[in-house]
């Protein structure tokens, strides 16, 4: 079984400022780190592939320096991973993100089993993983608790729904997004990190696409466009209301009233 999981490179701290001209997140210099929901996925790969035989490889999209992720699922136990990267696609929506790895997908090769993360801790949108399995045909399950089995041809799954849990089955070759805390993602191995060459990791840009649209990538391609991003006020004034219950509930309601917050 050919499995591909695809990671994301994001912040690595909550400490992220808002640039006030671009309003856009500033990433420079900010440590990063692979998406935590993205481990599962990637535990997930790994174990199938353990249990039932096959191989893991891995897929991003980002600048060139994203190849740190790949990188690290490379040293957890991800056979090779690659890095779509090209000014093309900067700026891309959830819609052209998806577009993207599609593309890239398809460029990679033929896969039984896709897995993504349930979403990114940057974006918190959770549509990207259904989104490339619109685009490329396949069947799509969120929310993944646990792969069951494997027998058939079809993969048998535990997934949230809502307030419930189900469980069901999905013929490959099919997409799914892995849900939080499910598992306990491996360490990345230090002497696999020590032996890493340069053919671990692989780069394809715009023109490797058979979509050679630029409309279709990046911001052109995104049907949503932000208006203005900013960060919270952080406001530590406080206010002390004195009184018995009456009073203190009455004062409350009134300012609450010039707050304009009722």
């Amino acid at each position: 079984m050919k499995i591909l999981v695809c990671v994301k490179q994001v912040p690595g701290s909550n400490n992220v400022e808002v640039d006030p001209v671009t309003g856009v997140l500033k990433r420079s210099g900010i440590p990063s780190k692979i998406n935590p929901y993205d481990l599962y996925g990637i535990e997930t790969a790994l174990s199938l592939a353990e249990r039932f035989g096959g191989t893991v490889d891995s897929l991003t999209m980002g600048p060139p320096q994203a190849k740190a992720v790949i990188q690290e699922t490379v040293c957890m136990g991800v056979r090779k991973g690659t890095v779509l990267t090209d000014r093309k696609f900067a700026g891309a929506d959830v819609l052209a993100t998806a577009y993207t790895l599609s593309q890239g997908i398809a460029k990679c090769g033929d896969y039984d089993l896709i897995i993504c993360g349930k979403q990114t801790t940057d974006g918190d949108t959770a549509q990207v993983g259904a989104e490339v399995a619109e685009y490329l045909g396949l069947p799509n399950v969120s929310n993944v608790l646990s792969v069951d089995d494997l027998r058939d041809g079809r993969l048998y799954l535990t997934a949230s729904l809502d307030e419930k849990v189900v469980s069901l089955s999905v013929s490959l070759p099919c997409l799914i997004s892995m849900d939080g805390d499910i598992n306990t993602p491996r360490l990345p191995s230090y002497k696999i990190r020590k032996t890493l060459t340069d053919d671990s990791c692989a780069f394809l840009t715009f023109a490797d696409f058979a979509d050679q649209n630029p409309d279709h990538y990046g911001l052109s391609g995104s049907a949503t466009q932000v208006e203005r991003i900013f960060p919270p006020e952080k406001v530590s004034q406080k206010h002390s209301i004195e009184g018995d219950a009456e009073t203190q509930a009455q004062a409350l309601y009134q300012l609450l009233l010039d707050k304009k917050m009722l």
